[in-house]
């Protein structure tokens, strides 16, 4: 855990009580918010990273729309910048996904 101030970036010694689950009731939240499209297979989310995967373009949009839009309700943005749309490969939690199926990414191999 880190926090960024003026003077630059601050990490405690000692983690404090409220946060010590911080990571586990994140997710646990995020889960809850998009449970439904979740569900649904064409969602899925770890932490603060939240994938979209449609085989066709018909639908995305709205599934998008839906993602931002809940979250707003919860109080929470998504980062424009971060955003990619319509790529043939990601980089997901150490993987590659493609669409010939999903690998380990090759830095993690070596």
């Amino acid at each position: 855990m880190a926090f960024i101030i003026p003077e630059g970036s601050f990490r405690p010694t000692v983690i404090f009580f409220e946060l010590t689950n911080l990571l586990a009731t994140f997710q646990t939240m995020i889960n809850e918010i998009l449970q439904n499209l979740i569900n649904t297979g064409k969602v899925e989310s770890f932490i603060d990273d939240i994938i979209i995967e449609m085989e066709i373009e018909e639908g995305y949009e709205e599934i998008v729309e839906e993602v931002v839009k809940r979250l707003a309700e919860n109080d929470l943005y998504v980062k424009i910048e971060k955003h990619k749309q319509k790529v043939k490969e990601a980089r997901f939690l150490g993987v590659v996904i493609r669409p010939e199926g999903i690998k380990i990414e090759e830095e993690k191999v070596k």
